[in-house]
C-alpha cells in the first residue's frame, strides 16, 4: 500500500513524509498551475508533511520567449540533483515539463529514484498556437518526458484517454479545488460593475494567445465583457476591442466578487486540462459557457452551463442556469479531497532508496 494513502486523517497517523515538488511555475506567476502547486503545499503542511519546493525562485532565470512573465531558470550541472540529495524526501514530484523539471527527471533517473509527474497543461497545443506549427510535432516529447515516471497525474477523463492514445498509460486523477471562504456567492462585485451594461460577461485568467480570448471578445452577444488577468496578448486585444473592460489582475475576494457579480462566466480556452476558474466562478453562483473540449467537458453539466461550437449560443444558455445550483455544484470541489488524491498517486521511496539518494553525490 501506498503510504500516503492513509494520512491524513482516516487511520492512526503515520509519520508525516517529505515531499519534494519540482516546478517551472511558481509564484510571481498567477495561473492556475501556480495556485494548483501552491495551494497543495498550504494543505500538505497544515497536515503534517514536510513540503520542498524547487522552483525557479533558487535559480537566475531568464523571460521565456513570447512570454517574459514566465521565467525559465537557468541551472548548473547538477544543481538540482544535489538539491534532492539534501531534502532526502521520501517522494519526488515533478510538476512541469521545463528545464527543472527536465534537470529532476535527468537526475531521478541516473540515480534510479522513483518519481512521478503532472499533466497540467495541453503543453503540444500550447505550443501549436505559439510557433504555428501542429501539435503533433511536440507530443513526441511529451511522451519521452513522462514515460518514466511511476504515475503521471491528471485532473480530468478527457485528458486521461488522450494520453492513453499517446500510449502514457500509468495515469491517476488528481482533481482541484476551490477555497469556500474565499469563493461564493455573497463576494461584493466591484465597483467597475455598477456601470455596465448587463449582461456582464466575464473571463478570467492569462491574456496570452493560446487562452483564445478573441473568440470571447468577437462573440456578437450583447452586454458587457470583462476581462480579469494580465499577460503578453493584453495591449493588442485591448486595443482591438474598445468596448470590453480590462480589469487586470484580480485576487482574493476582489477576484470572487468579479465572479460573483457576472452574468455568465466564459471559458473560451481550448488548451486547458481542467480551467480551475471554471469551478471558482461555480462556487461564487455564476454559469459558466464554453466551448466542448477537455476541462469543460469534465466539469460543465447542463445544470451550471452551456457547451457549444458555437460560443453565443452557450453563453445564452447558460444565462437560463440555476445560480444556486451552480453554486453547489461549486462547493463540492474540495482542495482537501483534491490533496489527498495528489498524495494517494505519489510513489513512496524504499528506506534504503532514500538513504543512497542522500549518501549519494550529485554528479
Amino acid at each position: 500500500m501506498n503510504r500516503f494513502t492513509t494520512f491524513p486523517p482516516d487511520s492512526a497517523a503515520p509519520l508525516p513524509a517529505s515531499i519534494a515538488i519540482v516546478t517551472d511555475a511558481w509564484h510571481p506567476q498567477t495561473n492556475g498551475v501556480v495556485r494548483t502547486l501552491s495551494t497543495t503545499c498550504e494543505v500538505l503542511r497544515g497536515w503534517g508533511h514536510q513540503v520542498t519546493v524547487i522552483s525557479p525562485e533558487g535559480y537566475p532565470s531568464i523571460p521565456a520567449p513570447t512570454y517574459p512573465e514566465i521565467r525559465l531558470a537557468l541551472t548548473a550541472p547538477g544543481a538540482v540533483g544535489r538539491q534532492l540529495a539534501r531534502i532526502a524526501p521520501d517522494a519526488v514530484h515533478i510538476a512541469t515539463e521545463g528545464p527543472l523539471g527536465l534537470a529532476a527527471r535527468a537526475y531521478c533517473l541516473r540515480r534510479k529514484v522513483p518519481f512521478t509527474t503532472a499533466y497540467h497543461t495541453q503543453f503540444p497545443d500550447y505550443l501549436a498556437r505559439r510557433t504555428g506549427l501542429p501539435a503533433r510535432v511536440f507530443w513526441p516529447y511529451i511522451r519521452w518526458f513522462h514515460r518514466p515516471a511511476e504515475t503521471i497525474m491528471v485532473a480530468t477523463e478527457t485528458i486521461r484517454a488522450q494520453l492513453r492514445e499517446q500510449g502514457l498509460t500509468r495515469l491517476t486523477h488528481w482533481s482541484r479545488g476551490v477555497d469556500l471562504a474565499c469563493f461564493s456567492p455573497s463576494a461584493p462585485p466591484p465597483a467597475e460593475y455598477a456601470q455596465l451594461q448587463g449582461p456582464i460577461l466575464l473571463y478570467v485568467g492569462r491574456v496570452a494567445v493560446e487562452k483564445n480570448i478573441e473568440a470571447f471578445l468577437a462573440c456578437p452577444y450583447p452586454g458587457t465583457k470583462v476581462v480579469v488577468g494580465d499577460g503578453p496578448a493584453r495591449p493588442a486585444l485591448a486595443a482591438r476591442f474598445p468596448d470590453a473592460l480590462f480589469l487586470g489582475k484580480k485576487s482574493g475576494e476582489a477576484l470572487a466578487g468579479c465572479y460573483a457579480g457576472a452574468d455568465v462566466f466564459v471559458f473560451p480556452s481550448r488548451t486547458d486540462t481542467f480551467g480551475l476558474v471554471m469551478i471558482e466562478a461555480l462556487a461564487c453562483g455564476t454559469p459558466v459557457a464554453a466551448f466542448p473540449v477537455a476541462g469543460p467537458l469534465d466539469i460543465v453539466t447542463d445544470a451550471v452551463g452551456a457547451l457549444s461550437e458555437d460560443l453565443t449560443r452557450a453563453i445564452d444558455a447558460a444565462r437560463y442556469c440555476d445560480r444556486a445550483a451552480c453554486a453547489a455544484y461549486g462547493a463540492s470541489f474540495s482542495w482537501e479531497a483534491a490533496t489527498r488524491q495528489f498524495l494517494s498517486g505519489l510513489v513512496a521511496l524504499e528506506e534504503e532508496q532514500a538513504e543512497s539518494l542522500a549518501a549519494m553525490p550529485a554528479f
